[in-house]
């Protein structure tokens, strides 16, 4: 998977947010060695941009690529449903949370 691009909705410099968008990585890092396009928008910074999105809790992850979109709203800390609901392969057993 070449195409994978997701974007990541914060509030500032919150802990969650924080953990979200390290979650994320090591997910991404872990299952997609061939790359993917990850944004994160700061809700604060650009409120048009949550408007836009629907965003009403944060932290939210949007899987833009491949459709069909899907949402993950929460600090993405279980791997194995984070990865279930991205239509990733389930981790290997050497794999655990940051």
């Amino acid at each position: 998977m070449t195409d994978f691009a997701i974007t990541l909705y914060v509030t500032g410099s919150s802990i969650a947010g924080a953990q979200a968008v390290a979650n994320i990585r090591a997910i991404c890092d872990a299952a997609l060695p061939d790359g993917y396009r990850l944004k994160v928008i700061d809700v604060l910074g650009d409120p048009q941009a949550a408007d836009d999105a629907h965003i009403v809790a944060t932290p939210t992850l949007i899987r833009t690529a491949p459709p069909p979109q899907r949402r993950v709203i929460g600090d993405l800390s279980d791997f194995v449903k984070v990865r279930s609901i991205l239509d990733l392969a389930p981790p290997t057993t050497s794999e655990s949370a940051p």
